[in-house]
């Protein structure tokens, strides 16, 4: 037993060697917003640290450190199994962060199998620091093996290098940087950023660009385009980063750095120099016109052309029919007119558009020390630029291949004229405490605000905005274009629900030209582009480098890189109207069309909160026109204005009804109703409107002649009524709701002392409404939809009531009993529908009220048991009791005669009989 415990504790001796290459993204620890990082590397008792590589955060050590002689107890195989860990912690002084390498265990000296580099992530309190790269191999060093020993690796001074078979393999590489500019620069020490220049730095070479003069005036970089030609790994992983650093020139010599980048993957970059890159030959067209002299812009009369139907070829008709919404435009699509395209997202998410960033990227720039601090460096300001990386050839005969950034746009400010449509939001954080919200538009460019205040949408998380906003800037200064969306609130102060940021420069120079989008034909009084669509194929062939356009004279056949194509195979099935453009235009907009320019659109974007910068606060539905102003005026906006409801009337002539249920019992044992009809339109309770009472109706039978009137806002594209109302007494707004356009009828029996009976109703949708019944004989509950038996699925008996504008007939009312529905009574009607042009010319009253017209209404002729008997007791006496009980009145006055001659009788006859006797006269 003692035996083996002396064998477990046996120690070995070990070689251990630490290949520490480099490190990348570690944590910025002074307040120049870099570090002096050097690995301290610990391995069970003893430890070495590396040489310090000063003012980076993408150390290169390129450093193998030896540790001989390292004495381990226990068994070889089971350190090899389980190898203990190399601890890593970059920096001593100030920790930047630790991590943990198992070395390769070598129990035999002579197996020539290296280690490979890896990335290791360092963490520091919990959270990732960085990556480092490193290997290590523990090698089992036996009695007589010393010389079986690996070499050592090459020197650097009197350090040893990573040997070659472990290092990366390398390859000269060629590194294009286009410096583009810089945009949006903090102040730096309380003074602001004015001679500004780049120095770019990968793999130990730099280069940096000429100084930034007057940034505010112009921020872009005089020279624009830098190569480096660095020695680069094959492999993507060992691949170092781009790092770019901005320093400020001040006086008495002073160069601060005022932000810095590591741009970590470079694969996204790296490109075939020897084929035609069409991204970087991209159609530039606004820009790029913008700066040629030679442009002829032809501004032509655009004549207005009255659309036939207003309502049915709006714009929201357009909309509404392109996010598949055929409720709302049925009219347009009957058509056949253009629609958009509607993005979900924002059109930077857009895979076919790239990000915007074909011609160049955005990238932050950061500073500040991040030691305790919980946020990431803040960001400080932009670079625009990009980058194209391609292998060069060792053998310096050959030549180099050409250069990728070519044919490059005027670098110089410019002026423009921004559009700003806003056409609604969805689903937007409730910021009242009725759960709503009171939004309104805030926009912001450069150095101007334009407030939308006095137009906010009151009560509603899903505003119709419909608003364009008109602002001039210039490029790139003014590039940054917020979009906010403000609670509006009387007493408070205004709340924000949430922003979003476009980026105008990207958009401007993107070779998917969304500055402006392509809609489906070239209608001359829309089109909006300063360029007719002849002129934007002119300039995207120059761009391309291809042979220009060639329209045949009539412009029904155009050649275009290599391709012919013909009006008719666009607009075979396509009617002609007068106000369509010249052919030749029609058919250079379907060929630019063919070329992945960016369409007519409307783009969904987030709106996000400072408060909440991860979480949605709602999408605003919108898009952006951007016009050089150099390039001459642009068309006429779009009228996006929200759809106007039109004043409708809806008169409704209450004539007869009849076999209306006899609810209750008189006094004299008779079935009756006291009938009177009421009638209001769906979501306008607030305007009931009931007749007079028909009294004491013995068989069911009313007549009324009496007029309901029924104003109300609607919208005919959306085939909705308009309704505005305030929710509670205590709001300060109406909220608007949109509601089928519906009448209701109701049949009530009349009760003074206790509540009104409820005798049946109906429901006629005026938009689908059901044909009435010539007759009452005619009339049964089979004409309702949903019935037993009923023939309205059969065959189409409704009608538009707008279309037909007037019907009269009769229609069923029902209610349900014992969960069946039973005919309540029958009433006979006039519908109307006027418009407001017409309740000037043909005026008429509520009821029997003047202008007692259209039609002229007469008293009912009602039978004369018609009456209230309560305020008439003398028709009371003659059309009830009497009426009733005349006979037993007969028998009873008969009887009160005869009753009382006897009693007269009864009494004379005593003083008779006595007379007689005594005769007193005799």
């Amino acid at each position: 037993m003692l035996k083996n415990v002396i064998s477990l504790l046996e120690s070995y001796l070990y070689h251990l060697r630490v290949y520490v290459y480099q490190a990348r993204s570690l944590c910025a620890m002074d307040n120049d917003s870099f570090s002096d990082p050097y690995a301290h590397v610990s391995f069970l008792h003893v430890s070495k640290t590396t040489e310090v590589i000063r003012s980076t955060l993408n150390p290169t050590w390129d450093q193998t450190l030896i540790f001989e002689d390292i004495e381990i107890y226990g068994d070889p195989q089971t350190i090899a199994r389980n190898p203990p860990d190399v601890c890593w912690s970059c920096g001593k002084d100030e920790p930047m962060g630790r991590c943990r390498c198992p070395p390769v265990v070598k129990l035999n000296p002579s197996v020539a199998v290296s280690p490979k580099l890896l990335w290791f992530p360092v963490n520091k309190k919990g959270r990732n620091a960085g990556e480092i790269l490193v290997a290590a191999e523990l090698i089992l060093k036996n009695k007589g093996n010393d010389g079986e020993m690996p070499l050592l690796p090459p020197r650097r001074g009197e350090l040893y290098m990573v040997p070659q078979g472990i290092r990366p393999v390398v390859q000269l590489t060629a590194i294009e940087v286009l410096t583009w500019g810089l945009r949006n620069m903090k102040t730096y020490q309380l003074a602001t950023v004015t001679s500004p220049s780049l120095i770019v730095e990968c793999g130990g070479v730099i280069v940096q660009t000429a100084v930034i003069k007057n940034f505010k005036k112009n921020p872009n970089f005089p020279g624009s385009v830098l190569l480096l030609k660095v020695l680069l790994p094959k492999e993507e992983m060992y691949t170092p980063p781009i790092v770019l650093k901005v320093i400020d020139h001040r006086p008495f010599g002073r160069k601060p750095v005022v932000g810095q980048c590591t741009i970590e993957c470079l694969e996204q970059f790296r490109c075939d120099p020897y084929r035609i890159n069409s991204e970087v030959m991209s159609a530039r067209v606004a820009m790029i016109a913008a700066t040629q002299g030679d442009v002829f812009i032809e501004i032509d009369e655009r004549p207005i052309v009255k659309a036939e139907d207003e309502e049915a070829v709006d714009w929201w008709s357009k909309f509404f029919a392109s996010i598949g919404e055929q409720e709302k435009c049925a009219p347009y699509l009957k058509k056949g007119y253009d629609k958009l395209q509607v993005f979900n997202s924002e059109l930077e998410e857009v895979q076919q558009f790239q990000g915007l960033t074909d011609f160049c990227s955005t990238f932050k720039l950061q500073r500040g020390k991040t030691e305790d601090e919980e946020d990431d460096p803040s960001v400080v300001g932009e670079f625009k630029g990009s980058f194209k990386i391609y292998p060069l050839s060792d053998d310096p005969g050959v030549p180099a291949p050409p250069r990728q950034f070519k044919e490059l746009p005027e670098s110089g400010p410019q002026g423009c004229l921004v559009r700003i449509y806003v056409v609604r939001c969805l689903d937007l954080q409730p910021k009242d405490t009725n759960g709503m919200c009171d939004p309104y538009i805030k926009l912001s460019l450069g150095g101007k605000t334009l407030d939308d205040r006095d137009h906010y949408k009151p009560n509603t998380l899903h505003p119709e905005f419909g608003r364009m906003f008109e602002m001039s800037c210039f490029m790139p200064q003014d590039k940054d274009l917020k979009i906010a969306v403000y609670d509006y609130d009387l007493l408070s102060r205004d709340e924000k629900v949430g922003e979003t940021v476009i980026d105008l420069e990207n958009r401007l120079l993107s070779r998917f030209r969304p500055c402006c989008g392509l809609p489906q034909t070239y209608w001359i009084n829309q089109w909006r582009d300063q360029l007719k669509p002849s002129q934007i194929l002119q300039n995207v062939a120059r761009v391309r480098g291809v042979t220009p356009p060639r329209i045949e004279g009539d412009g029904s056949s155009l050649s275009f890189s290599g391709k012919e194509y013909h009006l008719r195979d666009f607009e075979a099935n396509t009617a002609i109207h007068p106000h369509l453009g010249p052919a030749r235009e029609r058919l250079a907009l379907h060929v630019l069309r063919d070329q992945g320019l960016a369409p007519e659109h409307v783009e969904t974007r987030t709106l996000y909160s400072s408060y909440q910068p991860n979480l949605s606060q709602g999408q605003i539905q919108m898009w952006v026109d951007i016009f050089p102003k150099s390039l001459g005026l642009p068309g006429p906006p779009c009228d996006i204005t929200p759809r106007k409801a039109k004043k409708y009337m809806l008169r409704a002539v209450i004539w007869n009804t009849t076999d209306v249920t006899l609810d209750e019992t008189s006094i004299t044992g008779e079935k009756m109703s006291d009938i009177y009809v009421k009638g209001w339109m769906l979501g306008m309770e607030d305007n009931k409107q009931k007749t007079d009472v028909h009294y004491r109706s013995l068989d069911g039978d009313g007549n009324f002649n009496w007029r309901y009137i029924f104003e109300f806002d609607y919208l005919p594209a959306e085939q909705l009524c308009l309704v505005s109302k305030k929710e509670h007494f205590w709001n300060l707004d109406k909220t608007e709701f949109r509601i089928p356009p519906k009448l209701i009828v109701q049949i009530w029996d009349n009760d003074k002392f206790s509540m009104d009976d409820y005798l049946g109703s109906l429901e006629l949708d005026l938009l689908n409404l059901i044909s009435p019944a010539k007759s009452p004989e005619k009339c049964s509950l089979k004409m309702l939809p949903g019935m037993a038996g009923s023939v309205s699925t059969k065959k189409p008996l409704s009608k538009s009531l707008f279309s037909q504008k007037s019907v009269r007939g009769w229609w069923p009312c029902a209610i349900e009993q014992d969960g069946k529905h039973v005919l309540g009574g029958k009433v006979e009607m006039t519908l109307e529908i006027v418009e407001e042009k017409e309740m000037e010319e043909r005026p008429a009253g509520k009821g029997r009220d003047e202008p007692n017209m259209s039609p002229k209404l007469d008293p009912p002729n009602r039978p004369d048991t018609s009456f209230f008997w309560f305020i008439n007791p003398c028709k009371t006496m003659k059309f009830i009791v009497w009426r009733r009980f005349k006979c037993i009145f007969i028998a009873a006055i008969l009887l009160l005669l005869v009753l009382l001659f006897l009693g007269i009788l009864l009494y004379s006859l005593p003083n008779y009989i006595s007379m007689k006797i005594v005769k007193p006269f005799a």
